[in-house]
């Protein structure tokens, strides 16, 4: 708060009105934005929860009255009357036979109709033998009233009578216009009649369980087969049980939910009555019919129910109004592709969309409430939340808008809370600066002048002409510039200075650590190449040449050498007369060193010819290359020099010492590596003092894939 002692009076009056206006505009602003936030939201989730609540109220009655009519249609003596008949007719027909054009038919039906329907939704493929029909009765019936019926799949109920002169299609001609009025009209998507020994001795819709045995049967594990089992073990009057959607082979892997009740005759169990839920009645009840505007959810809300196993028990809204778009957006979230192909398939995201949000977990643990989270498609919603209180049913119920719908209006009013204010701030600081224009016009000057110093520009000079305190203050700032502008230059050219005599002897690796200030500079590196060459023909052709010359010839290839060497990665340590020492991976790790060691040794070689061929010299030169560990540091006090040592240093220079003018000599250790890549021929270099001899490889040609990367280059 320094600057602020600094200022006049007037212009601390400016200042204060400034901010308490600012304050006052933005903390109206923000409280405000936030009483309209915290009013939508509240609405919002009112709505949803009301809305939820009135579609709880509706599936839960619903239900009740499928299972109140079922329970009553187990009474009715009609039904019981067919119970009776159709299980005493199932039981003539079990030394029925049927020829053997016949069992075709149906084990046709089975293998073009069923089976391939089914295998688009099963994982692997269904087994023939494991669905066909076990009994004679069951054959018999399932050839006449399946796979001998004239109608398409899904139309099979329209066959009154199959007219083989049974005793069974006499009852079925008598009953099935009555049970096929009852669901259509209370819009059940089947009706079974079971005995007591689990067969399905009726069905309405004629799928692959009509007659098959619920307890040894093909579908023995289904949902139906589980809920028959409980109502026969119940034994009660006026007992209907409902059992949760499952996937129902028959019906092609659909989701079905049961209701089922069981069949007494006075006071005799003679079987058990179940229906097949209507999913679309469901939907209905949860869509509103699908008017989702009309019902008060916008463009993004829904109301859907959830089991316990976190899946879906009615249609996704978004599914049914931009299908396309809601499987891109199971796509982008990571959802399977197999689970989106079966909800394109089924048309439904029942048992198939994953629920697993936090206002599910919530619910599914008997908690109702309103939530901000995101839902099955990743999306933030304002969600309400509750558990359904229906027997039987693990299920809870949600209503969900997107948030981006419901908070349309604040942003909206965001919108204009923003430019409102800011027009008032803009207004507020009109009049401020114009009110103090006359006070703080010699401060603007000195704070333009300090910016431009502060952006490198020492020549910016405060022209203020006043006599009072800001001439001095601009006085003195000026000539704090001007000492400023003498230092920096006289630093900025010793920098240039030293940094170019660091660069022109150490590489730029060690030239930066020595900036930093550190100068004990020692250390061990492992696997770098070392290339030494010497220059042939050189000191002959000096004889007929001036000092300048040699200087000058010297130094162009050098200057070639150098440029060459950074392409590859290659590090100058020095040169001694016409020789040149490199090394790579010293500064910067390469895993190829030895490589880029090799075509940089074949790039020098290429930059002799190419001197020789438009100087008309005849010089050459011999290489040598090793890999391997060095030590590398900095010697002298005084005069200090970048140098490295080792083993590695000396084989290379013996290689160099023994290599022919126009050759390169590899060490053995870097063959085993190259030799796929280039063409050596060993080498053997005598050895001194009675050692033994120093094998060797001469590089002859680069083979076919190297030739390649070196010409890339």
């Amino acid at each position: 708060m320094q600057w602020l002692n600094r200022l006049s009076i007037k212009s601390k009056l400016i200042v204060m009105l400034l901010t308490v206006s600012s304050c006052s505009i933005l903390v109206t602003a923000y409280l405000g934005y936030r009483s309209g936030q915290s009013n939508l939201t509240d609405r919002v989730f009112s709505q949803l929860t009301s809305l939820r609540a009135s579609k709880a109220d509706q599936i839960d009655a619903y239900i009740k009255t499928l299972r109140n009519h079922v329970q009553t249609l187990s009474e009715d003596p009609a039904v019981v009357t067919a119970m009776k008949d159709f299980s005493a007719a199932y039981r003539q027909l079990e030394t029925a036979q049927i020829s053997p054009e016949a069992q075709k038919k149906l084990r046709d039906y089975y293998r073009e109709v069923f089976l391939p329907k089914l295998a688009k939704t099963e994982q692997g493929s269904p087994v023939l033998d494991s669905f066909l029909p076990e009994t004679s009765a069951a054959n018999y019936l399932q050839f006449h009233y399946i796979g001998n019926n004239p109608n398409p799949v899904g139309k099979k109920d329209v066959l009154d009578t199959a007219r083989d002169g049974s005793q069974y299609s006499q009852i079925h001609n008598q009953f099935h216009p009555i049970f096929r009025n009852i669901i259509q009209r209370f819009g059940y998507y089947d009706m079974f009649l079971i005995d007591l020994q689990g067969t399905i001795v009726y069905t309405v819709y004629k799928e692959t369980d009509f007659t098959s045995n619920l307890t040894t049967g093909p579908y023995n594990e289904s949902n139906l087969a589980r809920l028959v089992a409980k109502v026969r073990r119940s034994k009660d009057k006026g007992y209907a049980r409902i059992i949760d959607f499952e996937a129902y082979a028959p019906s092609y892997g659909a989701p079905a939910a049961f209701i089922a009740a069981p069949i007494f005759d006075r006071q005799k169990l003679i079987g058990v009555l179940a229906v097949q839920l209507p999913v679309d009645e469901i939907n209905n009840v949860m869509t509103g019919n699908q008017k989702w505007k009309e019902d008060g959810l916008g463009n993004t809300g829904e109301t859907y129910l959830v089991g316990q196993d976190y899946l879906m028990r009615s249609v996704s809204r978004f599914l049914v109004e931009t299908p396309t778009e809601y499987l891109n957006t199971l796509r982008s979230i990571g959802v399977d592709e197999e689970t989106i192909n079966r909800i394109d398939q089924y048309d439904t995201s029942i048992l198939e969309q994953k629920v697993h949000t936090q206002a599910v977990e919530e619910a599914l643990t008997g908690k109702q409430g309103t939530q901000i989270i995101r839902d099955y498609r990743d999306i933030p919603v304002l969600s309400s939340y509750a558990p359904l209180k229906i027997d039987g049913l693990d299920w809870v119920i949600l209503s969900e808008m997107d948030l981006a719908e419901a908070y349309a209006p604040i942003y909206s009013f965001q919108k204009q809370v923003l430019i409102s204010a800011t027009l008032l701030m803009l207004l507020v600081t009109l009049l401020a600066m114009a009110l103090a224009y006359l006070f703080v016009k010699p401060i603007h000057e000195l704070m333009q002048s300090a910016r431009k110093v502060a952006g490198g520009q020492l020549d910016a000079i405060a022209s203020l002409k006043s006599e009072d305190e800001f001439g001095e203050l601009a006085q003195s700032f000026n000539a704090m510039v001007r000492s400023l502008r003498a230092q920096t230059n006289l630093v900025e050219e010793k920098n240039r200075e030293n940094e170019q005599l660091l660069l022109s002897i150490f590489p730029a690796a060690i030239a930066k650590r020595l900036k930093r200030g550190e100068k004990n500079i020692a250390e061990s590196v492992s696997n770098v190449s070392v290339l030494f060459s010497d220059l042939t023909g050189f000191s002959k052709l000096s004889d007929s040449l001036t000092a300048y010359e040699i200087v000058s010839i010297l130094n162009e290839l050098v200057t070639a050498f150098d440029e060459a060497a950074e392409r590859y990665g290659m590090e100058k340590i020095k040169t001694i007369g016409d020789s040149y020492m490199a090394v790579c991976g010293l500064s910067v790790p390469y895993l190829d060193h030895d490589k880029r060691a090799v075509d940089f040794g074949l790039e020098m070689l290429t930059i002799i010819r190419r001197f020789n061929h438009e100087r008309g010299y005849k010089l050459n030169i011999s290489i040598g290359i090793n890999s391997g560990d060095i030590v590398a540091g900095i010697v002298g006090t005084n005069k200090f020099i970048y140098d490295v040592w080792g083993d590695t240093i000396n084989l290379a220079s013996a290689l160099k010492a023994a290599c022919t003018p126009g050759s390169i000599l590899i060490a053995e250790n870097m063959y085993t590596r190259l030799g796929d890549l280039y063409e050596f021929e060993p080498v053997e270099i005598a050895a001194e003092n009675g050692k033994e001899p120093l094998k060797a490889w001469q590089l002859q040609s680069v083979r076919a894939v190297a030739r390649t990367e070196v010409e890339s280059r």
